[in-house]
């Protein structure tokens, strides 16, 4: 289970105390345990200061605690602070990523069979899609509904995602399509056939938390190779 411990202090010397944790970063390399850290200031206090520190689990972070750099760090903290710090220990009980939630709502949107549902709850208005198979980029909602429209009158498919990384505003998401060609797609008309394909997209949200541009990257030769169209085009 993930473990956060919650630093809470005072201080009016904060880049003394920024320039602390960088030395503590440098001197526990390799042997610290904390895997994600977090600084907030308190907009109606200045001096004002919360830490957030993330941890595989309890134990690893008292054996975080254990080091002999941590001890030394903590000494001269106290000694930057206008109040002993306060720590809370916190076992996380749930952890969510909202942007990555949307973009797994994006794909099981997209691979939804019949109507097209509406795009509105995940993506902004005015969406920018990236796709080397594109001269141009996708500008706007209606013309990612027009392209979709394409992918899903030609095929009955899903999407499966196989990873899924968060960092600020940008979601990375390697996925696993399987379709049916069921219709015409780019000409090629219905061989019935079952076909997959992978891909990786790197989606970067806006303010509102929706989907804003797109960077698609597929195996779409791999998909017309299946389909039969590399065999027409060697005759």
């Amino acid at each position: 289970m993930t473990f956060v411990q919650v630093i809470d202090c005072k201080t009016t010397r904060f880049q003394e105390l920024d320039r602390l944790m960088d030395a503590w970063v440098e001197q526990t390399k390799g042997k610290r345990t904390a895997t994600h850290s977090l600084i907030g200031k308190d907009r109606g206090d200045a001096s004002h200061f919360i830490e957030i520190v993330e941890f595989p689990s309890y134990e690893e972070a008292m054996r975080n605690s254990t080091l002999p750099e941590t001890d030394r760090i903590f000494q001269d903290m106290i000694a930057l602070c206008d109040e002993t710090p306060t720590f809370t220990d916190l076992d996380v009980i749930r952890d969510e990523q909202l942007s990555s939630a949307t973009v797994r709502r994006f794909f099981d949107l997209a691979g939804t069979p019949g109507q097209l549902p509406p795009l509105d709850e995940v993506m902004t208005e005015h969406y920018r899609g990236h796709d080397p198979a594109n001269v141009e980029d996708t500008i706007g909602m209606d013309h990612v509904r027009r392209e979709m429209r394409v992918w899903r009158d030609g095929f009955d498919f899903a999407f499966s995602i196989e990873d899924l990384i968060a960092e600020g505003d940008r979601v990375c998401a390697r996925w696993f399509w399987k379709g049916t060609h069921k219709g015409e797609f780019l000409g090629i008309a219905a061989t019935g056939k079952a076909v997959t394909m992978t891909g990786t997209t790197v989606f970067r949200c806006g303010g509102d938390g929706k989907l804003a541009e797109g960077w698609w990257e597929y195996d779409r030769l791999g998909l017309m190779e299946q389909l039969g169209a590399l065999d027409e085009m060697e005759r």
